[in-house]
């Protein structure tokens, strides 16, 4: 099927104080030498989101701290897209399942833009909502749109998630948003949530990886049950990354480890959609949180996660054979993944 690649993006937390990574990089066929695409780019580039488009190889749109660019040449040469730029950064970038044209992006503080005309023209939003009392006081603390699903069933339901905010959900195409995780909190762990996908088969299942493990909901986000990953800490597993497998509607993976800045990493696999979990065996151990996962829509056997320090592994069979190509000596905070 030709040649692809595997790119991945460096960032760091908006907070104050903390450290913040810079570039992109990328690998063809996933193997041999790791190259640096980050000076194409712009002045010290925060990749924080990467979107690849099966319909135009190629083509590869990423989220910087100063709005949303794109390239047509695998990254070769880069242009700023018109999107409206963020106040602090884009999180997320997110391709409508039965409308490829339409894109969204999510931004901190929350916002979420769409384009209707893969990535020409742009609008933001109307998101007003009301958030997580715990998240707001004694000070707010901060809402990044870290992910965004749409229901491939009901193709007007939307989803975004927040770290720290909840997930917020709109039934009408965008027009109006409501928060579904509200409610008394001891703490905001249930309410920091890293990623959100959808059931590809069972309309209004929602699944959410959060600090502390990972939820669903079938009711489109009226109810919520824990659907009891293997911890790795006491508190419960911290879950960064969810991803279904394609034309495996019941095989999701899920990026976790011990912490943000963890020292224990693992790569779960559920072939029964969610009722088991198992570690994958990645060939090494894996040093911190694994922070991102993505499947090669056009190869659903290609699967690739990396750590936050830059041990990215590739399988060629669906996970059951892995190798690693980690990037380059002194190089890494992965916030983003991608492989097209």
């Amino acid at each position: 099927m030709g040649e692809y690649y595997v790119y991945v993006g460096l960032a760091g937390d908006t907070d104050p104080g903390r450290f913040v990574s810079s570039g992109m990089y990328r690998c063809r066929n996933g193997e041999g030498k790791w190259e640096a695409i980050g000076q194409n780019i712009g002045s010290r580039p925060q990749v924080r989101a990467i979107l690849t488009d099966p319909g135009r190889p190629g083509r590869v749109t990423i989220g910087l701290q100063d709005g949303v660019w794109r390239s047509d040449d695998h990254g070769d040469s880069w242009r700023r897209l018109a999107a409206p730029a963020p106040g602090f950064a884009v999180w997320s970038l997110y391709r409508h399942p039965r409308d490829p044209d339409t894109i969204f992006s999510g931004y901190e503080p929350c916002a979420i833009v769409r384009s209707a005309d893969n990535g020409s023209t742009w609008d933001e939003l109307p998101v007003e909502v009301t958030f997580p009392d715990i998240t707001m006081s004694p000070e707010p603390m901060p809402k990044r749109v870290l992910g965004i699903a749409a229901d491939p069933a009901n193709p007007d339901e939307i989803y975004a998630c927040l770290e720290v905010g909840g997930l917020i959900r709109s039934l009408d195409a965008g027009r109006t948003w409501t928060s579904v995780i509200d409610g008394l909190y001891v703490n905001e762990g249930p309410v920091d949530l890293h990623s959100v996908v959808i059931s590809p088969i069972r309309p209004g299942a929602i699944t959410v990886a959060t600090r502390i493990g990972v939820f669903r909901s079938l009711d489109r986000g009226g109810h919520w049950r824990n659907l009891a990953v293997p911890p790795l800490r006491p508190q419960g597993s911290y879950c960064r990354a969810l991803a279904y497998a394609p034309g495996e509607p019941n095989t999701l993976y899920l990026g976790a480890g011990n912490d943000f800045d963890g020292d224990r990493g693992a790569l779960f696999v559920s072939d029964d959609d969610a009722i088991s979990w198992r570690i994958l065996d990645l060939g090494a151990p894996l040093k911190t949180t694994v922070f991102a996962v993505a499947v090669d829509p056009a190869r659903p056997d290609h699967v690739v996660c990396t750590s936050k320090i830059g041990q990215i592994f590739s399988s060629t069979d669906r996970g059951k054979h892995w190798r690693m190509n980690a990037l380059p000596a002194g190089v890494g905070h992965v916030f983003a993944l991608a492989v097209g």
